[in-house]
Order: C-alpha cells, then structure tokens, then sequence
C-alpha cells in the first residue's frame, strides 16, 4: 500500500527555488544531506509533500517518492514488475521503471494531513511515456500503485486516481518524444490569473491550450503546467 507520495524537484542549481517556494506558498525546511543537496517545501498546514534536490546535472527535472511500510517488500515487487534498482540503503531504494522513469522508494514516517487547500496546489504529477512504450508503461504505473485506470477526456492521457488521502495522483501522457519523464501539474481556479501569477515570479510562458492548461518553464528551465482543473475541496478566498 502506498502511504503517501513526493514530488521532488531536481536540479542542478538553487536557481529556481525562492519561485517554487512563492508559487506553492511554502517556506523552505533547514538543508540537509551532503552538501545541503536536499529541502522540504513546508506548507502552511498539513504534511510535506514536495521537495527540493540538488542534482549533479541538468536539465532540470522531476521525480516522484512513493511512501511504503517496508521497502525491501516493496522493492521486490516493482522489479518484478520490470524496474531496475540503481541505489539502495536503509529505508531507500531508487529506481527506474521500464521506460526509464527514475522514481523512490522510501520508507513512510506517518505523513497523513493533507495540505491546506488553496486557490492553485500542486495535486498531479504526470508521467510523460513515448508513444511507442507507452502500454507496457501505463500498465507497470498501474500495477505497482494498485490505483484505479481511468480515460480523460482527451486520449493523449489516462489518470490514475489516487485515494484522496493521498497529496498526489498520476496522470500517464503518450508523447512524440524519445524520453520519458515527470513533470509538475498545478490545478487552480482560474488558469489566465494563475499564469500571470507565476510569469510575474519568473517564469515563461512556452505553449497554451485554451480551456485545458498552460505548459510553463520555470527559471531553471525545467517544464510543469497550470491546468484548467480546480483544486478538489477549495472555496473562497486566496
């Protein structure tokens, strides 16, 4: 069972964590790891779900942390399943799914309390898959969370539903390109005053799709969307 999840951001600088830190609303936890590589982005209530990660290289990317009771188990699984085990150490394992996707395992420590709701969260993480690997990929991600499969609206993508206990759910993309990856989604209340929001902090605006979502890059580059999805459970204000 997955306990809880973590979108952690990775990069190669500092660059672009004061404008994470002001589009999520957060303060930023003491540093820790060799050489201060990681921090926690602490929301205003609830537990921590995104995190920051100096990487020794580029580009500037994502990945997800799924929060289990014990990771050897766990561990067992996914690479039954077709992963590949490229770090381990206690209450860690690292991973790469089948299409290459790099993801955790770690050991869960009680995390339960939601977030506060706001007028725009990061609630999706989206597993972009080449076309062409694209069902054996979906089925692994659906396999090893045990969430529900279902169509979007539109048939590049598929969601995988968490339990709303969890911070994050899934969204599987078909893509053209060779690689696959993470990126960050945002749901919000109204797209055009949320990209403002977030091109007024730094970042630039790379595509839009009316009445679906904007692809934005952050100031280190890396790519995430503010979607036209509004946050579950929020009313009113700020």
């Amino acid at each position: 069972m997955i306990r809880w999840v973590t979108g952690f951001l990775d990069t190669p600088s500092r660059v672009a964590e004061p404008f994470w830190l002001a589009v999520t609303g957060s303060s930023v936890s003491p540093r820790r790891g060799p050489g201060g590589a990681f921090a926690t982005l602490v929301p205003e209530r609830g537990d921590a779900y995104l995190r920051f990660q100096v990487v020794g290289d580029g580009p500037a990317r994502a990945h997800l942390d799924l929060h289990v009771d014990d990771v050897g188990a766990a561990a067992r699984e996914v690479t039954g399943r077709g992963a590949v085990v490229t770090h381990a150490e206690d209450g860690l394992v690292v991973l790469r799914s089948p299409a290459g996707v790099a993801f955790c395992l770690v050991r869960w420590d009680g995390e339960r309390e939601l977030p506060a709701r706001r007028a725009s969260l990061v609630d999706q993480l989206c597993v972009d898959i080449p076309q062409a690997g694209y069902a054996a990929e979906a089925n692994f991600w659906a396999a090893v969370t045990g969430w529900q499969r279902r169509a979007s609206d539109l048939p590049q993508f598929e969601v995988l539903q968490s339990p709303p206990a969890l911070p994050l759910r899934l969204l599987l993309q078909r893509t053209g390109g060779e690689r696959a990856g993470v990126h960050v989604d945002f749901a919000c209340q109204d797209v055009a005053v949320e990209v403002a929001r977030h091109v007024e902090l730094g970042a630039v605006v790379v595509r839009r799709v009316p009445g679906q979502w904007t692809t934005l890059r952050d100031p280190a580059g890396r790519e995430y969307c503010v979607t036209a999805r509004p946050v579950p459970g929020f009313v009113g204000g700020g």
